[in-house]
C-alpha cells in the first residue's frame, strides 16, 4: 500500500486559501492505487499532466505509484496560492512537480498536442447556479463550485483531453451523479472516440463520487 502523502506542512490558514483533500480526493487516490501496475507496466509514462493540483496531493502520490522519477509531472491551478503550495508537497514528499499558474490548460496547448500519458482532473463538480460559478470571489468556492449539473467547468474541459492524450494515454476524472457521467461518458465515445469504465465509486455521506477512466481505441490495439 502506498501511503498518503505527508501534508504536515499546509498549515490552517494556508487552507483558507486552498482546496483541503477530502473524500473526493482519497476517492482519486484509491483509484490511481487501483491503476497502479496498469500505469506502472503498460503506460510507463513520459509525461503526466494534473488539472487544479490544490495541494498537489494527487500528483504528489503519482509520483510515488511511478517511482522511478523519470516521468515529467507538470499540474496547473488557476489559485496560484494552490501552484506555490503544491511545489511544497512535492518536495515535502521527496517528489520534483512542475506547477504552472493557469486556467485549465491555457498557454499549454499546441505544446503538448498528443504529449500526455496521463491526465487527472478532480474538477468543480458541486451543482450551483451559473451565478454562483462566476461571480464568487472566494478563491476556496471557485474550488468546488461546478454551475448548472456540476458540469460548467467540466465541460469546457472535455473538448481539450482528445488534443492533450497520447496514443496510449488515460483519463481520469472524477465525477459525481448529479454530473450526468452516463452522458459524459457518451460524449467523449460519440465526439472524440475514447473508451469509458467507471474504475472505482464511493458513497461519501449522501454523495456518490466515481472516477472515470477513459483512453483511446489505439490502446486496446497494443
Amino acid at each position: 500500500m502506498i501511503p498518503t502523502p505527508n501534508l504536515d506542512h499546509i498549515s490552517s490558514r494556508d487552507y483558507e486559501h486552498v482546496y483541503e483533500p477530502a473524500e473526493d480526493t482519497f476517492l482519486f487516490l484509491d483509484a490511481l492505487e487501483k491503476d497502479a501496475e496498469f500505469l506502472r507496466n503498460e503506460i510507463k509514462p513520459c509525461i503526466c499532466l494534473e488539472i487544479g493540483s490544490g495541494t498537489g496531493c494527487i500528483s504528489t502520490f503519482l509520483g510515488k505509484i511511478l517511482g522511478d522519477g523519470t516521468a515529467l509531472l507538470i499540474c496547473t491551478d488557476i489559485n496560484p496560492y494552490a501552484s506555490a503550495i503544491t511545489i511544497r508537497t512535492g518536495y515535502n514528499n521527496s517528489i520534483q512537480l512542475e506547477s504552472i499558474n493557469t486556467n485549465l490548460v491555457n498557454g499549454l496547448l499546441p505544446r503538448l498536442y498528443h504529449s500526455i500519458d496521463i491526465l487527472c482532473f478532480n474538477p468543480p463538480y458541486v451543482v450551483t447556479t451559473s451565478d454562483d460559478l462566476y461571480s464568487s470571489r472566494s478563491i476556496i468556492e471557485k474550488a468546488w463550485a461546478g454551475g448548472i449539473d456540476g458540469r460548467e467547468v467540466i465541460d469546457k474541459m472535455l473538448p481539450l483531453v482528445d488534443g492533450l492524450l497520447s496514443d496510449k494515454g488515460v483519463f481520469y476524472l472524477l465525477l459525481i451523479n448529479e454530473n450526468k457521467p452516463n452522458e459524459v461518458r457518451e460524449i467523449m465515445k460519440n465526439n472524440y472516440h475514447l473508451q469509458s469504465e467507471i474504475l472505482l465509486s464511493r458513497l461519501a455521506g449522501r454523495e456518490k463520487q466515481m472516477i472515470l477512466k477513459f483512453w483511446r481505441d489505439t490502446l486496446l490495439k497494443k
